[in-house]
């Protein structure tokens, strides 16, 4: 199967499909941190996506103008906007993020927090968390499926008590809080490699 996975430059889900054989490739505009350069493209994954045949296409569209987290920096407890560059940046990842959500031809999924109101995103299909997938984190994590089933939960962490303070909220810097959790990578490549 051929698999892009769209601004990943961690390459966590490249890699988990790659060990299972797949010709996986991470894009983005950024260099790879997953250790693996061969299997990266450095550069705008649009032209990639359109001169290239795929058979699955996992995107991570930047959050950052489109989370519900930064709606506080955006408007004030009226709903009017107190940001216009702020607003403008939206629109545009509003845009990049439909890119993926009207592609045709291949499975597609989009990988995204949830999104404030002001964005008007596409209803998504799925909410998972890291812990559903044996990671000891609770973050909610929204996926939209084209032509792919539901990720089902495989390894659910045993319970908060269990981890004490080793259990929370992923409270990090934004480089490191998009990375994917492996346990959802792996399971990406275990549930969805494998369809005919």
């Amino acid at each position: 199967m051929r698999v892009l996975v769209a601004c990943e430059e961690s390459q966590r889900v490249t890699i988990e499909f790659r060990k299972l054989g797949h010709q996986a490739f991470s894009c983005d505009i950024k260099d790879c941190s997953g250790g693996f350069p061969e299997w990266h493209i450095k550069g705008d994954c649009i032209p990639v996506i359109e001169h290239n045949s795929w058979d699955l296409i996992i995107a991570h569209p930047p959050c950052t103008y489109l989370s519900v987290a930064g709606a506080c920096n955006l408007v004030n407890s009226k709903g009017e906007i107190i940001n216009q560059r702020r607003y403008e940046k939206m629109l545009e990842s509003r845009e990049f993020f439909m890119y993926f959500y009207k592609l045709t031809g291949s499975r597609v999924c989009i990988e995204n927090p949830r999104a404030m109101a002001r964005a008007e995103l596409p209803p998504w299909s799925q909410v998972i968390q890291p812990f559903q997938f044996g990671e000891n984190y609770s973050k909610q994590t929204c996926l939209w499926l084209k032509g792919l089933p539901y990720l089902i939960p495989d390894c659910y962490a045993v319970n908060k008590r269990s981890f004490g303070d080793s259990w929370c909220a992923v409270h990090r810097s934004p480089g490191v809080r998009s990375k994917t959790f492996v346990g959802i990578a792996r399971a990406m490549a275990q549930q969805w490699g494998n369809l005919e």
